[in-house]
């Protein structure tokens, strides 16, 4: 039989073949390049080794060596080998492999990641921007609470909402209207600032009402493009871009007040957001089934990965039956505490070492912003760290409560030595152990909501956020009455340690990695 091969080809085995000038007749396009999509095998004929078809035994070896090698850094690539693979890159680069196209899972968390650290980069902005806000027009403590709480009066809305509209049309739509949305309310909050107090507040629940879909996409999304084996490493990556958020925001955003003035940072981040979406629009889909980037063999690794058998399709449960869980109510009450505390920091760290410490807006910045890159760091290991016990044989449940103790016990404690420190550099220490071990419930309640109503994940999460949110928006504005009338902060962080371990308890007896809706 005669091997078919492009014209100008060589057939001899000690000459690589070559592609210049020519074009197959049929190509299809897979992880490293252009293969003939024609298939040629004859009935009867045992093409097993290649040696029937016409293709020596070496030549043979070399072409199953290369699609191993595809397949094995397709699954090396970022999150390690699994299964295999290593030693095909060797031989892949012996033979002349020069480049290798990025599996697309990758490409789709990585901008993920980037969408996720403008969500926080755009919130951090006014938490620093309000100091000479606060300055300018005189306001209160208690104020100060109200307004830094206003873009959560939006976010609570839209929580349910958008991860109904998420699990309807899929992530990648919802995601770009949202990161367009807030990006035009970032734009929009300098002259809304200067204009009145009510349209400041009105713009920021704006922006919270579009911020809102943000976590239910990317929850959703990672479960779509990741087997459950990467999926905790995948969701670390985006969250490790949130966190991310809260250092660019709190080290650019002074910068740019003190260089071009309060509107420099808004200005940059809406710019970038909606550059963002262009990107996204046009490399992203709502399930890799949908791209047609993804290679077969990717898909494949994709689809044979998922821990869940066959996600059944039909009604999803009521917002009644999905409450009347234990398992659904210790995931929501998880979210509860978790922004309860994290909505604490973000929001009056600035302030914090700013009163406690009598320290310049620049300096509080860099201070506040050590904590959150650590946090970006920790969150990736805790994802590794999880996916690797999986790996390991240890049951979904017990890694899923293992990482939500140490994500809700390590914060518990570090806020309570934080009422013991006597300067800006031991606090800061204290607030990076605690949130960096934060980071770690990100491998516990928020992969449990995938693990439990795979079908409607995205309203579970979004009936989580919403009661998330109401507990931000008491305890942002709580610190603020609680600093004004008992002139420090040390009865607050006292409180939101013990819901800590209070949540932590919870979550131990009623938590589940099995299946539930």
């Amino acid at each position: 039989m005669e091997v078919l091969r492009p014209a100008g080809s060589v057939s001899s085995p000690g000459r690589r073949l070559s592609m210049a000038g020519s074009r197959p007749a049929s190509l299809r396009r897979t992880q490293l390049g252009f293969v003939s999509s024609i298939r040629a095998r004859p009935v009867g004929l045992d093409c097993s080794r290649g040696g029937a078809c016409g293709v020596s035994g070496k030549a043979w070896g070399r072409l199953q060596g290369a699609r191993c090698t595809a397949e094995g850094i397709e699954r090396g690539l970022l999150f390690g080998d699994r299964g295999g693979g290593g030693g095909g890159a060797e031989a892949a680069a012996a033979e002349g492999v020069i480049g290798v196209a990025v599996p697309e899972r990758f490409k789709m968390v990585a901008l993920m990641a980037c969408a996720m650290c403008l969500c926080n980069a755009d919130r951090v902005v006014m938490s620093v921007a309000v100091v000479p806000l606060a300055a300018t027009h005189g306001w209160s403590s208690s104020f100060l609470g109200i307004v830094q709480s206003s873009f959560l009066w939006g976010y609570v809305f839209s929580s349910v909402a958008g991860g109904v509209l998420v699990d309807k049309y899929g992530g990648k739509r919802v995601m770009a209207w949202g990161v367009a949305l807030w990006s035009l309310a970032t734009l929009l909050t300098p002259w809304a600032a200067n204009h009145s107090t009510v349209a400041l507040l009105a713009i920021r629940a704006f922006f919270g009402l579009a911020e809102g879909v943000a976590l239910p996409s990317m929850s959703t999304l990672s479960s779509r493009w990741f087997p459950s084996h990467e999926r905790a490493s995948a969701v670390g990556i985006s969250m490790g871009g949130f966190h991310l958020g809260n250092v660019v925001g709190l080290v650019l955003t002074p910068l740019m007040m003190s260089s071009v003035g309060i509107s420099g940072p808004f200005l940059l981040f809406s710019s970038l957001g909606l550059l963002w979406v262009m990107k996204w629009a046009n490399g992203v889909t709502s399930h890799p089934r949908e791209s047609r980037f993804v290679s077969a063999s990717e898909l494949r690794l994709i689809e044979d990965g998922k821990s869940n058998a066959a996600v059944r399709n039909g009604e999803m449960p009521s917002i009644r039956v999905l409450l009347s869980k234990p398992a659904a109510l210790a995931i929501i009450l998880a979210n509860i505490t978790n922004n309860w505390g994290y909505f604490v920091l973000l929001s009056w760290m600035p302030v914090y070492f700013k009163t406690v410490f009598n320290i310049n807006l620049k300096q509080a910045a860099w201070f506040s912003a050590v904590p959150w890159g650590t946090m970006a760091v920790s969150g990736y290991i805790a994802g590794a760290a999880s996916d690797n016990l999986i790996k390991a044989g240890y049951s979904l449940t017990l890694v899923r409560k293992v990482m939500q103790s140490i994500g809700f016990i390590g914060p518990g404690i570090a806020l309570l030595a934080l009422n013991y420190a006597n300067s800006p550099a031991v606090a800061a220490l204290f607030i990076t152990v605690g949130l960096s071990l934060s980071s770690f419930s990100q491998a516990g309640f928020l992969l449990n909501i995938q693990d439990i109503a795979p079908n409607c994940a995205g309203c579970l999460h979004g009936i989580a956020n919403s009661a998330g949110t109401v507990a931000a928006i008491i305890s942002t504005i709580g610190t603020g009455y609680f600093v004004q009338w008992l002139g420090s902060f040390q009865a607050f962080l006292t409180v939101t340690a013990a819901l800590y371990f209070a949540t932590t308890i919870f979550y131990n007896l009623y938590a589940t990695g099995d299946r539930v809706f």
